[in-house]
C-alpha cells in the first residue's frame, strides 16, 4: 500500500491558514482482514493494560506489604498515565509514522509491564504502572492508523471493528486477571501480558505498511495546534461536548453501582456489581454494527440515536424505587446493557464524524476527542459519589438522564460541519 508524501506551506502555526498541516488523503485501498485483526487484537491487549491491577489489589498488598489505601495508587497512577499519554503523546502519530510509534510503544509497554512483574515493592509497581498507563496510549495510535488505512465508504465499519476488540479488553481483562492471579500468582497475569503485547508488536512489525507523517509542527507547536483544531472545527467541539456529557453519566452509574448494591435493600458483593458489567460485552458487539450505519446512513443520525437511547435508559433507571429488589436488579441490567448500546454507538459515530474534519490531524482530532471524554468520566465518578452520598441512587441515575439528554441536545444541532 502507497502512502502519499505532502508538503507544508512553511508558516508558522496556530492560525486557520498556518496550521502545518499536511492534507492526507484517504487510501483507496481496504485494508486485510488480517491487518484489521491485528489492530483489533492489538487496541483491546494495550487498554486491557491499564485493568489488570485492579481485580488483585487484595492479593497485592499482601504480596508487597501495603495498606489497602495505598494499593489504591497502583489503579490510580495506570489511569493518570493514560490520560497523560492522550493529551502528550498521542499528537506524535501526526508529526511521525505511526507504525513506528506503535512498534516502540510495544516495546515500551512490554518493558513496564515486566517491571510490574517483577516489582519488589509498591514505589517500584507504583512508578511502573504509571509507565503501563502512558504507553498503553498504544490503543490511541492504532485507531487513527486504522480510519488512515480505511477507505472513506468503510471507514466507520472498520473502525467499529477495531473498537470491538478495544473494549473486548476492556471487559475480558479484569475476568482474566483474577482468575490468573488466583490460580497462578499476581505476576503471571503481567508476564502472560507483557507476551501478548510482544506477539502484537512484532506482527505489526510484519503486517503494517508505513504511515507518511502529516504535519512538521515541532513539539510545543502541535500540542499547542490541540487548542487550535478545537477553536476551528465546530463537528470537534460538539463531538466532544456529546460524548465528554455521555461518559459523565456512564462514569456515575459505574462508579457508584457497587456501593449502591452493597447497601440496603441489596447488601451485594462487589462480584456481583462487577457481573454488571458483562453488559459491556453489548456494546462491544455494537460497534461493528454502529459503524456500518454510520457508513450507510451517516454519523448524525447515529449520535442523535445514541444518546436518545441512553437518555431513555437513564430515565427508566430513575424508576427503580418502584420495584421490588429483585426487580429493580433486572432493571438495572436491561438499562446497562441499553445505555451502553447508546454510549458505544454514539463513540463510533463521534470518532467517524472527527476522523473526517481534516485527515492530517487524527492523532490530534482523537486526542482532543478522548480528553473530552476523560473530563466527563472525572466528572462523573467525583459529582455521582457525592449525590449517593447525599441523596442516594436516584440521584445518580437523574444525573446521567440529565447528562444524557445534554448531549442529545448537542446533537439536535446543526449537522455536522467542519
Amino acid at each position: 500500500m502507497s502512502f502519499i508524501q505532502y508538503s507544508h506551506d512553511g508558516q508558522a502555526a496556530l492560525s486557520p491558514n498556518r496550521l502545518e498541516t499536511l492534507s492526507a488523503l484517504p487510501t483507496t485501498a481496504e485494508p486485510s482482514s488480517r491487518q484489521v485483526f491485528l489492530l483489533a487484537s492489538g487496541a483491546g491487549l494495550a487498554v486491557a493494560s491499564l485493568y489488570y491491577s485492579q481485580p488483585m489489589l487484595g492479593i497485592l498488598a499482601s504480596a508487597i506489604g501495603a495498606s489497602s489505601g495505598a494499593i489504591g495508587w497502583v489503579p490510580t497512577l495506570t489511569q493518570l498515565g493514560y490520560a497523560l499519554g492522550i493529551l502528550l503523546l498521542v499528537p506524535l502519530g501526526d508529526r511521525h509514522d505511526r507504525r513506528s510509534i506503535i512498534l516502540v510503544k510495544s516495546a515500551l509497554l512490554v518493558a513496564a509491564l515486566l517491571a510490574c512483574a517483577l516489582s519488589p515493592s509498591l514505589p517500584m509497581l507504583l512508578l511502573a504502572s504509571l509507565a503501563v498507563g502512558l504507553t498503553a496510549t498504544l490503543a490511541q495510535d492504532i485507531v487513527p492508523a486504522a480510519a488512515t488505512l480505511a477507505p472513506a465508504e468503510q471507514r466507520g465499519k472498520i473502525v467499529g471493528t477495531v473498537m470491538t476488540g478495544l473494549l473486548l479488553g476492556i471487559l475480558l481483562s479484569r475476568v482474566i486477571s483474577g482468575f490468573v492471579a488466583e490460580h497462578f500468582g499476581w505476576p503471571a497475569i503481567f508476564l502472560l501480558a507483557a507476551a501478548a503485547v510482544a506477539l502484537i508488536g512484532i506482527a505489526a512489525w510484519r503486517a503494517l505498511p508505513r504511515f507518511s507523517p502529516t504535519t512538521q509542527l515541532p513539539y510545543r507547536a502541535l500540542l499547542a495546534s490541540l487548542l487550535d483544531l478545537l477553536r476551528r472545527h465546530k463537528a470537534l467541539r460538539q463531538a466532544a461536548l456529546a460524548q465528554g456529557l455521555l461518559s459523565m453519566g456512564f462514569s456515575a452509574f459505574w462508579s457508584c453501582l457497587a456501593v449502591m448494591l452493597h447497601a440496603e435493600p441489596f447488601h451485594l458483593g462487589s462480584a456481583v456489581a462487577g457481573s454488571f458489567g458483562l453488559a459491556g460485552a453489548a456494546g462491544a458487539l455494537v460497534a461493528p454494527l454502529a459503524g456500518q450505519l454510520t457508513d450507510r446512513k451517516g454519523p448524525d443520525l447515529v449520535t442523535r440515536l445514541g444518546t436518545a437511547l441512553s437518555a431513555l435508559s437513564f430515565a427508566a433507571l430513575c424508576l427503580s424505587p418502584l420495584l421490588s429488589p429483585n426487580g429493580q436488579l433486572w432493571l438495572l441490567g436491561c438499562g446497562a446493557i441499553a445505555f451502553d448500546l447508546g454510549v458505544q454507538a454514539s463513540l463510533i459515530a463521534h470518532q467517524s464524524i472527527v476522523y473526517s474534519i481534516e485527515p492530517g490531524a487524527r492523532s490530534r482530532l482523537n486526542a482532543v476527542l478522548f480528553v473530552g471524554m476523560f473530563i466527563g468520566m472525572a466528572a462523573g465518578s467525583a459529582l455521582g459519589c457525592a449525590l449517593l452520598a447525599h441523596f442516594g441512587w436516584i440521584a445518580v441515575t437523574g444525573l446521567a438522564t440529565v447528562a444524557s439528554l445534554a448531549a442529545f441536545a448537542v446533537r439536535l444541532g446543526s449537522p455536522t460541519q467542519a
